[in-house]
């Protein structure tokens, strides 16, 4: 198997996780790293033996040697990166969220189509061990048709004192963490016709929602509830996992705290625990997510080697990212939103 060369942009607080993921990835390796901090570019350098170090995208691009690039930066610049993979045909794959806007996504989309490479949104939670398995078990017609969900994270954990940023941006919990949960409403339930989104900001430090509550109406005919909140101060604490609930014509599936998937039909009720594996470099309560990076990089590589098109390619993502815009534009109007209306 030739070994796919990778090059990394960004080496900030959750690239370590990719870097990671990427040793393991059979197959599939990073040769250059960029950063426009070079104590950070050393740092992660090091660590991780890559001697390909750049402080300018546009120069490792022009140097080339790899075979797709991972873009792990923040949202500002996203666009610009994309559009110079697409410049370079180097197949890539991007970090949440997607885009600064919805019409940046389309724009990144059509770069990359006109220039013939894939491109795939790092969206990496309905890759999670405990999502997978209730898609599944829906696959599998354990409960029949669904016709009502609830996707909730609720949590008090402290994500500011790792991401420090996330204080100061006006959108913060949607943008960061519901833009995950409606992903997995989608990935559960299928593409979203209309929405209908509450936000309420409960932490007094923060300048952006940190409590959302959002109505979704799925093409399919089920009803879905997503429920986020980093305001919500429990016993015991269950960051970072995303709790489900399924009714369906034939039972119901529930996934709770603790990785326990429950489903009752009329063959009995099945209790199974469907923790994520803790990988050599991982650490709790990261490694559910941590294991859902590597599965996703293991699946983009999959998909270079035989041409398919990643779950989570760039044309998906762009219905998971217009249900973050309309989310923020229900909550500030009061109203629901068409979500036909912003794809088009």
């Amino acid at each position: 198997m030739q070994e796919l060369r990778g090059a990394l942009i960004g080496c900030g607080f959750f690239a370590v996780n990719q870097m990671h993921a990427w040793n393991d990835v059979e197959g599939a390796g990073i040769v250059a790293i960029c950063d426009r901090d070079p104590e950070r570019l050393a740092i992660v350098g090091d660590q991780f033996g890559i001697a390909r170090r750049y402080t300018d995208a546009a120069q490792m691009f022009a140097d080339g040697g790899f075979d797709f690039v991972d873009i792990a930066t923040t949202v500002q610049s996203h666009r610009a990166l994309v559009e110079l993979a697409a410049q370079h045909k180097v197949p890539a794959i991007c970090q949440k969220p997607f885009a600064r806007t919805l019409s940046d996504a389309k724009a990144m989309v059509a770069a990359c189509r006109a220039a013939g490479i894939p491109l795939m949104v790092h969206e990496n939670f309905r890759w999670q061990t405990p999502i997978q398995a209730v898609r599944k078990a829906l696959d599998a017609g354990a409960i029949g048709e669904p016709f009502w969900g609830r996707f909730s994270f609720r949590s008090g954990y402290d994500v500011f004192s790792g991401q420090p940023y996330l204080a100061e941006g006006e959108r913060f919990i949607i943008e960061d963490l519901g833009i995950h949960t409606l992903d997995i409403a989608r990935y559960i339930l299928g593409d979203v016709k209309s929405l209908t989104a509450r936000t309420r900001r409960v932490n007094p430090d923060i300048k952006g929602e940190d409590v959302a509550t959002i109505l979704l109406d799925h093409e399919a005919g089920a009803t879905s509830i997503v429920d986020v909140s980093y305001a919500t101060k429990l016993g015991t604490e269950p960051f970072p996992e995303t709790l489900i609930e399924l009714d369906g014509t034939k039972g119901t599936i529930r996934l709770s705290q603790g990785y326990r998937l429950e489903i009752s039909n009329a063959a009995g009720t099945t209790i199974t625990d469907v923790s994520p594996k803790l990988l050599s470099w991982a650490s709790r309560p990261w490694h559910n997510i941590q294991e859902s990076v590597f599965a996703i990089q293991k699946h983009w590589a999959e998909r270079l080697r035989d041409g398919g098109e990643p779950s989570t390619s760039g044309a998906d993502n762009l219905k998971t990212f217009a249900l973050v815009e309309a989310a923020y534009e229900s909550a500030a109007s009061g109203r629901p939103v068409d979500i036909g209306a912003l794809l088009k």
